[in-house]
């Protein structure tokens, strides 16, 4: 139960990094902003997002199922785990919505708008958000990892 817990972490972790340290900056380094903004679009973050609830409750049940007690999952690691599919949860259904509908409004493409232009004022809002989001996610998963991992106490 021990590896499932570090492997759908690892997984969770691993994904992020990629997405946000290696694949998006790549995206916007290759493409015009308008092609990176497609290809990293609200699909590509929604698989990442699924994928990610999906190893948070893979971990949780995991962490329940190897401790023998439901009560396992208010230790700390676990409580991380619930934090980053919160989170996530939010970040996907709240955060990235209200972005799709200021794209939508702004024709596609909200961060091509003006600097000055609401929509894009608004968008560029957002998208802090959700960085501050994805970074809260990949800082609490790094802990709940490494608290994971421990030896357990004897």
């Amino acid at each position: 139960m021990r590896f499932l817990q570090c492997f759908s972490l690892g997984t969770w972790i691993g994904s992020i990094f990629f997405f946000g340290a290696i694949m998006a900056p790549a995206a916007f380094t290759v493409f015009s902003s308008e092609q990176a903004g497609n290809l990293v679009n609200p699909d590509a973050s929604g698989r990442l997002h699924l994928a990610g609830m999906v190893c948070g409750v893979i971990y949780l049940i995991a962490n329940a199922g190897g401790a023998g007690t439901p009560a396992a999952l208010l230790r700390p690691a676990p409580l991380l785990v619930l934090v980053m599919i919160v989170l996530t949860f939010v970040s996907q259904f709240w955060v990235i919505g209200n972005m799709e509908a200021l794209r939508a409004q702004a024709g596609g493409v909200a961060a091509g708008l003006p600097d000055g232009s609401a929509i894009r004022a608004s968008f560029d809002r957002l998208h802090v958000i959700s960085v501050r989001l994805e970074s809260g996610v990949l800082l609490a998963g790094i802990a709940a990892l490494l608290l994971t991992s421990r030896p357990p106490s004897a």
